[in-house]
């Protein structure tokens, strides 16, 4: 049983047994259809992932890891804001006739910012300070910027995070404000696995413990019926994240130095749709 099978599981048990309805209320996402996407949530989930023992994929549904990895490296390796630099149709709904999502993910973090030792933009600032600051308390990332929020197509959900090296292993706590159980519960998961594991490779570093802070894990109404079937569905053991053993620099890997080995997983049929 993987582990972030059993977290999922208990998570979303405790969502629709013990949360909070908001059926009734004045919602801001709807359907396609254009129905109001109500949300059954719990406020302040924390959930921790042992990197060094098993990779945090989900086997009781299958996930389309690689475009995960291809998202996360859009938005830390490549800084984009545009969904032409992005290999899959997940983004457009949010995107502009010029196929920007506004000052938003990776427009934050290519912004240049001036320290001690000179201009970094966030990312480069981590991996000067895993290198150069180790013991630092402070190597962390934020991309919810209050003064660029009107110019966001849509608000950062994943907005922060934290990296910490303990025993030459590099941990990360993921501070998330709102999260959709079902679309995006494991996709961030593990795009925050790998992108931990990038940058321990980058750093000469193992890696270590994934924290994942959400403020609002809710399940849509929509979604229920499903959760519900992937709860019960067969559960195997987590597969071995194989990474290309040759590279070790953050801006040179690529979603094909990524294979997930001896993935079992249970196919959901039909798509999910997705509340804007």
């Amino acid at each position: 049983m993987s582990r972030a099978d059993k977290i999922f599981i208990e998570n979303c048990k405790d969502i629709l047994d013990n949360g909070i309805s908001n059926r009734g209320t004045n919602v801001r996402p709807h359907w396609a259809d254009g129905t109001p996407a109500y949300t059954v949530k719990k406020f302040g989930l924390v959930n921790r992932y042992d990197l060094d023992k098993e990779f945090p994929i989900q086997t009781i549904r299958k996930i389309n890891y690689k475009a995960a990895i291809d998202e996360i490296l859009w938005i830390w390796q490549k800084k984009s804001n545009n969904v032409a630099d992005l290999n899959s149709k997940i983004w457009d709904s949010w995107a502009d006739e010029h196929g920007s999502i506004g000052k938003a993910y990776g427009y934050q973090l290519a912004q240049k910012h001036r320290y001690q030792e000179g201009w970094f933009d966030q990312v480069d600032r981590v991996l000067f300070d895993l290198k150069f600051n180790p013991s630092s308390r402070r190597i962390m990332t934020n991309i919810y910027n209050h003064a660029d929020l009107f110019e966001m197509n849509l608000y950062p959900c994943a907005y922060s995070l934290t990296l910490n090296i303990c025993d030459n292993k590099l941990c990360g706590i993921l501070n998330q404000r709102s999260q959709d159980m079902l679309v995006a519960n494991n996709w961030n998961v593990i795009q925050y696995a790998a992108l931990i594991a990038m940058f321990a490779r980058a750093s000469s570093l193992q890696v270590g413990e994934l924290v994942h802070v959400i403020a609002d894990a809710h399940i849509y109404d929509r979604h229920i019926p499903i959760i519900e079937q992937i709860i019960d569905n067969p559960q195997f053991d987590a597969p071995q994240l194989q990474i290309n053993t040759e590279k070790t620099d953050f801006y040179s890997f690529e979603v094909k130095d990524f294979v997930l080995e001896d993935y079992q997983y249970t196919d959901i049929a039909g798509k999910i749709e997705v509340a804007i």
